[in-house]
């Protein structure tokens, strides 16, 4: 059990170590500057002239999307799990769970079909967006793949309530609803956050979809209907074509490496989080 558990660290040094290998060339040839790197607008890995490795617009675009992900994803997720812990009936509860695991289940490239040819057609003819793959089209996207994680999470952190709350609640002549929000709520809360940010890590990891409903265009966003390109997209759609061991190749495996920070960032950022919940 203690090697299970040392296991999951050892692997993820591990991932960070090849990950650093690969693109440390690139950091101390002396040619390379960092601050461009994280704070460039600009991306041309291919220019014969002047190469440009910005990607400050496609941290910007991943941000973007992700946001709106959450915006949209958060209340539907935790209400649906509300809804199937404390108010639908046994038989519909488990209909609803079997349909939520049947849409975790769908393959994220299907998805990209979704917004190439359909979301698409529904946002340029209800917005009157010059073209239908843009933040909107991406957001949609990644918070109807985030919502079944959400779901699934917040109603297991629902259930783990003890029943002793509820009859508490109830003898005190509480509602339902007062029921959920004075009770359920601040005794889930933990595993609610964690329901969450499982998934903004989703979305923020997420490539073929975005990839396919997002635009793929390289600029800072200045609105929902303008198309980005992300992170992990950008290295999804170079990678395959960048010659192995060029710089082009190094910068890719960097992103990674930005990437890498970003979540553990979120990651610590949630973790302090649930420990200044559980100090109050």
């Amino acid at each position: 059990i203690r090697l299970s558990g040392v296991s999951a660290i050892l692997f993820v040094l591990a991932i960070f170590f090849f990950v650093f290998r690969e693109a440390a060339p690139v950091l101390v040839s002396g040619q390379f500057h960092l601050g461009e790197f994280l704070f460039g607008t600009e991306w041309y890995p291919t220019s014969v002239s002047n190469v440009r490795y910005g990607t400050l617009a496609l941290t910007a675009g991943s941000f973007s999307v992700t946001a709106l992900a959450m915006v949209i994803a958060v209340p539907f997720g935790l209400g649906a799990a509300i809804y199937i812990s404390e108010f639908c009936s046994p038989r519909l509860r488990e209909t609803l769970k079997i349909v939520i695991e049947l849409l975790s289940a769908i393959p994220s490239v299907v998805w990209g079909f979704v917004g190439l040819t359909v979301m698409s057609k529904l946002i340029v003819r209800y917005t009157g967006a010059p073209v239908g793959v843009n933040i909107l089209n991406g957001g949609i996207i990644l918070a109807l793949m985030s919502v079944p994680i959400i779901v699934s999470i917040g109603e297991d952190a629902l259930k783990a309530v003890p029943d002793s709350y509820r009859e508490a609640g109830l003898a005190l002549g509480a509602t339902r609803w007062q029921l959920v929000y004075r009770v359920l709520l601040p005794a889930a809360k933990n595993g609610l956050l964690a329901a969450v940010l499982l998934g903004v890590a989703r979305a923020v990891g997420e490539t073929m979809a975005v990839l396919m409903a997002t635009g793929h265009a390289v600029h800072i966003p200045h609105g929902i209907l303008d198309s980005v390109r992300t992170l992990t997209a950008n290295i999804a759609a170079e990678l395959g074509e960048a010659p192995a061991g060029s710089e082009h190749y190094q910068v890719l495996f960097l992103t990674g490496m930005l990437l890498f920070c970003i979540t553990f960032v979120v990651n610590l950022t949630a973790d302090l989080a649930i420990r200044g919940i559980r100090r109050r």
